[in-house]
């Protein structure tokens, strides 16, 4: 299980475990903690601290207000004009007084409260190295059962994590006022259990990381080249540019309202703009900031264990299976010998046969939307799969979009990455579409399979340009399902990664499990299911990656055709 831990200062964000349809939880500094027996591969699994466990209280009190907005409009949105580039995240919130604000507007801030994160202190001008978090002078300890007795499944092994640094002086933290952390460990199997925390990033970190998002939002910028005959130029592009209207060329989408504008080209028109690539990022951190992301230092790094106590889980007792179940919050799954298992009832099926997965998806029509991690499918399919043939449409590899066939199977699967922002290079013009226009093309039937990732391209820009495009996603879904309700709609959430330099100042898990949290909530009551990758990552003992390595891919696939091909409710799963 992962979660982070913050040291010092609450300011690190802790994973928290849910059911695949609620939203992950996040607090003070970034760790990991995981937990394995005998029987299994490491089981990761994610705590809160005490201070966070406040706040998601507070967000489920509040989500019963939007249950209703679910239900979108179903026709077609009037097409849309901007006429000026705004800033995303100066973009009035509410219309005047007089005016009711829209259903948008008000789950817009709910959204905003949702993730809110504590505030941290600002970093003094001499930062101090020795002053900062230090996972090496740090410990955890397992606190003893609670009552006494022997720990059984259903049980929550509670760690205590405290948080010292370079000088071995403890921080100050908010949650126990003493420079300690607890976290919590859903008991799952019976066997040995060892604990693992990891420090993901120091409070001082997430202090830099949040001065980025508000002061350096644009720092990732685009470009885009523009051509008529022997002429070219190239311009910078982005979602928001600080630059007069007549600079400018406005690529506003007519549908969606999504913004995007680049500058005029000198001699060309804004109508020769043939491709889209990444243009560079803009890394405006001074000397003393960038040393507190470090690989294998300060960054990711595991904390000691004080102690290595004998953690012997034993079967449940009678009176558990007839009681309450003692853990306040189930994971979402784990992993046994290597298989996800879901606790969240779905019936997982494990198709090890490429003809059992070619029965399951005999007759369908899967569409696949979204980032790399998503396309991610589309290459595990082709590969398992010896039938379906990849059709080359001389796309590009990184962007798509691409098909593939079953002829004998009567299989069709596509992959079309998601539109700007996204930071792909040479992608044309022509194939950046947003996917709500895409999903409005879709007529959906039983046989119709829509799988949606959106989520890594999104992390350094203002977190009001994903929610808008989560809502407009929405709206599409929604529509969709008016007119097919029996079309499977499945989203692929976030998952953590490996960290460089360049890695936490754009791509940051702190960043993605914000995102994650808001992906879960805008669909949340919605029919469509959810592929928990954030937890299949976590709890994996493979090293985290932003493109999951073949096993847990393996893992999510299984998940997606379990959705696909669902067991009968008096069948139990097998091995396929």
């Amino acid at each position: 299980m992962s979660f982070n831990i913050k040291a010092a200062p609450p300011s690190v964000p802790v994973w928290t475990r849910k059911s695949s349809t609620g939203a992950g939880t996040q607090q003070g500094p970034v760790d990991v903690a995981s937990c394995q027996t005998m029987k299994s591969k490491p089981l990761r699994i994610v705590s809160q601290t005490y201070g966070y466990v406040f706040l998601f209280l507070a967000g489920c009190l509040l989500t019963t207000l939007f249950n209703s907005q679910q239900v979108e409009s179903q026709n077609k949105p009037t097409t849309i004009s901007l006429a000026v580039p705004v800033k995303p995240d100066k973009l009035k919130t509410f219309p005047p007084s007089h005016q009711q604000p829209s259903k948008e507007a008000v789950e817009m801030d709910f959204l905003k409260n949702l993730i809110a994160w504590p505030s941290t202190p600002l970093l003094p001008i001499n930062l101090s190295w020795n002053d900062t978090s230090d996972p090496a002078h740090s410990s955890f300890t397992v606190l003893p059962k609670r009552g006494g007795g022997q720990w059984r499944v259903g049980d929550e092994l509670e760690v205590l994590i405290q948080i010292y640094n370079f000088q071995g002086v403890a921080g100050k933290v908010v949650d126990h006022l003493n420079g300690s952390y607890s976290a919590l460990f859903p008991l799952l199997w019976e066997g040995n259990v060892q604990v693992e925390v990891i420090l993901v990033h120091s409070s001082e970190a997430v202090t830099v990381l949040d001065f980025l998002s508000h002061s350096q939002p644009y720092r990732v910028y685009f470009q885009s080249l523009f051509r008529s005959g022997p002429l070219t130029e190239t311009t910078n592009c982005n979602i928001y540019i600080d630059a007069p209207q007549e600079q400018l060329c406005n690529y506003t989408d007519l549908y969606t309202g999504e913004p995007w504008f680049c500058y005029k080209p000198k001699k060309l028109s804004c109508d020769a703009r043939v491709t889209h690539t990444i243009g560079g990022f803009e890394k405006n951190i001074k000397p003393q900031e960038e040393m507190l992301f470090q690989s294998g230092i300060n960054m990711k790094v595991s904390i000691p264990l004080s102690s290595h106590p004998n953690i012997s889980v034993h079967p449940r007792v009678e009176d558990q299976i007839k009681g309450t179940n003692n853990m306040r919050k189930n994971p979402s799954g784990y992993y046994y010998h290597g298989v996800w298992r879901p606790l969240d009832g779905t019936k997982l099926q494990q198709f090890n046969s490429s003809k059992a997965a070619s029965q399951c998806l005999r007759g369908k029509v899967l569409h696949l939307f979204g980032d790399s991690t998503i396309r991610q499918w589309f290459e595990y399919l082709i590969s398992f799969l010896p039938d379906l043939k990849n059709f080359d449409i001389q796309s590009s590899k990184q962007a798509g979009p691409f098909i593939a066939l079953d002829y004998t199977n009567n299989i069709f699967l596509t992959y079309r990455c998601h539109g700007p922002p996204i930071r792909f290079a040479n992608v044309p013009v022509a194939q950046l579409r947003y996917i709500a226009n895409e999903l409005d093309h879709i007529d959906g039937s039983p046989n119709t399979v829509v799988a949606i990732g959106v989520w890594s391209h999104f992390s350094t820009f203002p977190v009001d340009v994903y929610i808008r495009r989560l809502q407009s996603i929405r709206k599409a879904v929604v529509r969709l399902l008016s007119r097919a309700p029996d079309t499977l709609v499945v989203i692929r959430t976030a998952n953590p990664k490996a960290l460089t330099v360049y890695e936490a100042l754009t791509n940051s898990d702190w960043y993605s499990i914000q995102r994650d949290k808001l992906l879960r909530e805008v669909f949340k009551g919605l029919n469509v299911h959810l592929v928990d990758a954030w937890e299949m990552g976590l709890a994996h003992h493979l090293p985290h990656n932003l493109h999951p390595q073949p096993p847990i891919i393996k893992n999510q696939v299984d998940v997606l055709l379990s959705y696909v091909c669902p067991l009968p409710t008096n069948q139990t799963k097998e091995n396929l």
